[in-house]
């Protein structure tokens, strides 16, 4: 029953995460932290920033991550195969129908009708974080940490990696 689990949680928004990781940790988090309680909302955070810090896209290495904690290997592969499956499957199917109608208006129009609910589901689970983040280690660690990310991404130009593992260092020097 646990394999089916794994395989529907990660199914779910590898189906309808149009827009790739961005689009698919909000509905992630959903299925892993809300319905399955695999995670806490804080796991899950660190999770995610364990798995920014590494190269490669983000959702199969949550779903690699999840599915070993829950199913050990055979657990890695149901939730890496139901993440790739649904683009996988879809993109042998509907290659030529793409390739043949990229350049359509209506195509195109799609695309940014879909860009503000991408917004929105990553604007709740920043919330969601932010929250978490805020009960766990106080409103002045929050801000501390948001306003130093913030500052070595926009103004610093450092790499997001290096500021999500300097954010895990202090954390576990600092807030341990």
């Amino acid at each position: 029953m646990i394999y089916l689990q794994i395989f529907w949680a990660f199914f779910i928004p590898g189906i309808l995460g149009y827009g790739g990781g961005p689009a698919s940790i909000p509905l992630i988090e959903n299925e892993v932290v809300d319905r399955y309680g695999w995670l806490t909302v804080n796991e899950f955070s660190e999770v995610l920033a364990l798995g920014n810090s590494l190269p490669g896209p983000i959702a199969t290495k949550m779903a690699g991550y999840i599915g070993y904690q829950q199913g050990g290997i055979l657990g890695v592969i149901v939730a890496e195969f139901a993440t790739v499956g649904p683009s996988l499957i879809l993109m042998i199917a509907l290659l030529s129908l793409l390739m043949k109608h990229k350049e359509s208006p209506r195509v195109k129009r799609m695309t940014m009708a879909v860009r503000p609910v991408v917004a929105v589901l990553l604007g709740i689970m920043t919330y969601d974080f932010l929250f978490s983040s805020y009960e766990s280690v106080g409103w002045l660690q929050t801000v501390l940490i948001g306003v130093i990310s913030f500052f070595l991404m926009e103004k610093a130009r450092v790499h997001p990696a290096y500021v999500i593992a300097g954010a895990l260092v202090y954390g576990g020097f600092v807030l341990a």
